[in-house]
C-alpha cells in the first residue's frame, strides 16, 4: 500500500499548523516525525492516531465531506485552539473515502513549550473532530452500511471546552 507523507509547513512565526485531508492512505509514524522535526525549539508534543476499528464485523468505514469546506471548518476550531493554549503547532491529518480495520484515519498533534498545553489543544481537537466536524461516516458490515452519528459520550465531552 502506497501511503503519502504530509508535510507540516512553517509560518513566518516558526509555529506549524495545517490540516491535510486526503483519500490517501498516510503513515502517522512518518507525520508524527517531520511534525516534530518542523519544531525543533518545541518543548512537548501530543500525538493521537485513530484507527478503523475490527469490532462486531465492520468491514470498511467510508467517510465523505465537502472538500475546502471542510478544511476550513476545521481551520476555525485550530485558531479557537490557539487562542486558548500557547501553542507552537497542530496539525491534522483526516481520511476519507473507504478504509478497512486497522487502517488510520485521524492523526492530530499538537506542539507547545509544556506538556499541559499540548495534551489538552490534541484533547480539544478530537473532541470536535468526533463531533462537529463535517465529515459523513458509513460503516460496513458485509453487504450491510450504516450511517454512523457522534455518540452521546463524544458530545459530552465536548461540553468540556464550551466557555
Amino acid at each position: 500500500m502506497m501511503t503519502k507523507s504530509p508535510i507540516c509547513q512553517r509560518s513566518a512565526a516558526g509555529r506549524v499548523f495545517t490540516v491535510d485531508i486526503s483519500a490517501e492512505p498516510f503513515n502517522p509514524e512518518d507525520a508524527h516525525r517531520k511534525f516534530r522535526e518542523s519544531l525543533p525549539d518545541c518543548g512537548a508534543i501530543t500525538a493521537f492516531t485513530g484507527v478503523v476499528r475490527a469490532q462486531a464485523g465492520v468491514t470498511a468505514l467510508s467517510l465523505s465531506h465537502y472538500p475546502g469546506m471542510t478544511e476550513r471548518e476545521i481551520e476555525k476550531f485550530m485558531d479557537e485552539a490557539k487562542t486558548r493554549w500557547p501553542l507552537a503547532g497542530l496539525c491534522v491529518i483526516h481520511r476519507v473515502g473507504d478504509m478497512v480495520p486497522g487502517e488510520p484515519i485521524v492523526f492530530v498533534a499538537a506542539a507547545a513549550a509544556h506538556r499541559r498545553e499540548s495534551f489538552e489543544a490534541a484533547d480539544f481537537m478530537m473532541d470536535y473532530l468526533k463531533s462537529e466536524a463535517p465529515f459523513w461516516k458509513r460503516e460496513h458490515c458485509g453487504d450491510k452500511a450504516q450511517w454512523i452519528e457522534p455518540r452521546t459520550q463524544d458530545i459530552d465531552d465536548k461540553k468540556r471546552w464550551i466557555r
